[in-house]
C-alpha cells in the first residue's frame, strides 16, 4: 500500500502548477502575466515545457479570446477529440456551445465531392452556418483545417475572434502555423514548429474559459 501520496484533486493541482512555475524560474522563463495561464496549463497538459518557448500570441490574443467567450461565442473544433475535451460547465455559463462537423454526413460528402479532408470540410460547414463570424476556431490535429481558415479568411468569407492553431504532425503542420502568425488581421494562439495536438488546443481553451469566469487558474 502507498499511504503517502497525495489524492486530494486541489492539492494535486497546486503541487503541479508549483512544480511547473519553480521549473520555469529555474530555467530563466518569464512568462507574461497574460500568457502564463495559458501556457501554465500546456505545461500541465503535456508534461512538455518546451511549451514556454514555442507557444506564440498576437497582440491581444487572450483579451480577444476572453471577451469572445464572455460573449457566448461558438467554439468550432476540427476534430471531435478537441470538443469533448472542453469544458462544457463553463462554456455553458458563458451561454457558449461547442461544434465539430467532421463526422457529419454532410462533411463527409463535402469533402468527397471537393477532395478536401473532412476536417477542412468542417470548417467550410461551419462557416457557411455562420459560427466563424465572431467565433473561436480551435484547430488542434488537422492542419489542413486551418488552411481552409486562412482561405476563408482571406475571402472575406468569416471573421472569427481568435483562431487557436496548434495542430500537431509532419505534413503541412509547420507550415500552417506559420502561414497564421504571420496574419495581422486576425487574432491567433499558435504553437511553433511540428509539435501541438488535441491536449494542447484543450487547454489553451480551458484555460480562457476559466479566465473568462473568472475562476481559479489552477483550479
Amino acid at each position: 500500500m502507498h499511504e503517502a501520496y497525495c489524492r486530494q484533486p486541489k492539492h494535486i493541482s497546486a503541487a503541479s502548477f508549483a512544480i511547473i512555475r519553480h521549473t520555469l524560474r529555474e530555467v530563466g522563463v518569464a512568462l507574461p502575466p497574460e500568457q502564463a495561464p495559458i501556457v501554465e496549463r500546456i505545461i500541465h497538459a503535456t508534461a512538455d515545457f518546451d511549451f514556454a518557448t514555442l507557444t506564440r500570441f498576437s497582440r491581444g490574443a487572450v483579451a480577444a479570446g476572453i471577451a469572445a467567450l464572455r460573449q457566448g461565442a461558438p467554439v468550432v473544433c476540427d476534430v471531435n477529440m478537441v470538443r469533448v475535451g472542453l469544458d462544457e460547465r463553463r462554456l455553458r455559463r458563458l451561454a457558449g456551445e461547442a461544434f465539430c462537423f467532421v463526422q457529419t454526413e454532410t462533411a463527409v460528402a463535402l469533402a468527397a465531392s471537393e477532395g478536401i479532408t473532412r476536417s477542412a470540410a468542417g470548417v467550410r460547414l461551419a462557416a457557411r452556418q455562420g459560427l466563424l463570424d465572431a467565433g473561436v476556431l480551435v484547430v488542434g490535429n488537422a492542419p489542413t483545417a486551418l488552411f481552409e481558415a486562412l482561405q476563408l479568411l482571406d475571402d472575406g468569407r468569416i471573421r472569427p475572434a481568435l483562431i487557436v492553431g496548434v495542430p500537431v504532425g509532419f505534413v503541412n503542420t509547420v507550415e500552417s502555423k506559420a502561414a497564421l502568425m504571420q496574419r495581422h488581421d486576425v487574432a491567433w494562439i499558435a504553437t511553433a514548429g511540428r509539435k501541438g495536438g488535441s491536449p494542447v488546443a484543450v487547454a489553451i481553451v480551458n484555460a480562457l474559459l476559466r479566465l473568462a469566469v473568472g475562476d481559479d487558474p489552477d483550479a
